[in-house]
């Protein structure tokens, strides 16, 4: 059975809650899909994750999505557990389905369908798999697609529905996460602005001018916290979860300041 997992926004609360349980975490996704709650949500400020456990008709899948409800209700205060002996069951199950995998990663390729009807994944491949570069991972209107270099291999598509092929994810280090949290902390993103061809379209949305600003890679803007949303031949726009993340809300929750998410486990 595919690894349960967790995916969400990047914002700091977001990551403090998500690292409550033990599976793996997929940053970036949003930046690929058009509208999604998860999105809605936090622009309102507050955490929201989504949790995928596979297919529906499988009961590992739905063992798992409970375990996730029920622990998600106890880490939010709605449901009581005396001693913990269920959040120590149910963080168990979860460790297991996701073979104690449970690693921050980040989306950096998407396989956009014209039709899934004419997309073919090679048999066999499965989400969180590290592949070679030079791996045939389907035929999409009867052309091979190939993985240019190593990758990890995310949500390939066996359906025939859907507006993407498969993902390619990367693990992020430790060190960039904490690193990224601290830069937040201090407020770096608010400075971006004062840079050159970059300014602010609104609250929370950056817009860069590609001409002016290429020298800025993605990779610092998603350690700010930012995501692309839409990109035009000259312009980008990044939008920031933290600049309307409700932190003062959730400072007197337990898992808020909790420096060891793994002491839980």
């Amino acid at each position: 059975p595919p690894l349960p997992f967790v995916t969400m926004n990047d914002a700091v609360i977001n990551r403090k809650f998500a690292q409550l349980f033990p599976v793996p975490v997929i940053l970036g996704i949003e930046e690929y899909l058009d509208g999604p709650l998860l999105s809605y949500i936090n622009e309102l400020g507050y955490v929201s994750l989504g949790f995928e456990s596979g297919q529906h008709q499988e009961p590992s899948a739905a063992d798992s999505a409970v375990d996730f409800v029920r622990l998600a209700l106890i880490f939010a205060g709605l449901l009581s557990d005396t001693g913990g002996r269920e959040t120590r069951s149910r963080l168990a199950n979860l460790r297991e389905a996701a073979k104690g995998d449970a690693a921050f990663y980040e989306v950096y390729y998407r396989h956009a369908l014209q039709s899934a009807r004419e997309f073919r994944m090679v048999r066999g491949l499965k989400s969180f798999q590290p592949l070679p570069g030079g791996t045939l991972l389907a035929h999409d209107r009867d052309e091979p697609v190939f993985l240019k270099r190593k990758g990890i291999l995310f949500m390939p598509l066996y359906q025939e529905q859907g507006e993407e092929g498969f993902f390619l994810i990367r693990r992020i280090a430790p060190w960039a996460l904490k690193l990224s949290a601290w830069l937040r902390r201090f407020r770096f993103q608010d400075w971006l602005a004062f840079l050159p061809g970059i300014r602010w379209a609104d609250g929370n949305t950056l817009l860069v001018n590609l001409r002016i600003a290429r020298f800025f890679s993605k990779p610092l803007f998603h350690l700010l916290g930012f995501r692309s949303r839409h990109r035009g031949r000259s312009h980008l726009l990044l939008t920031n979860r933290e600049r309307t993340a409700r932190n003062a809300d959730y400072r007197d929750t337990f898992w808020f300041s909790l420096k060891r998410p793994g002491r839980l486990r």
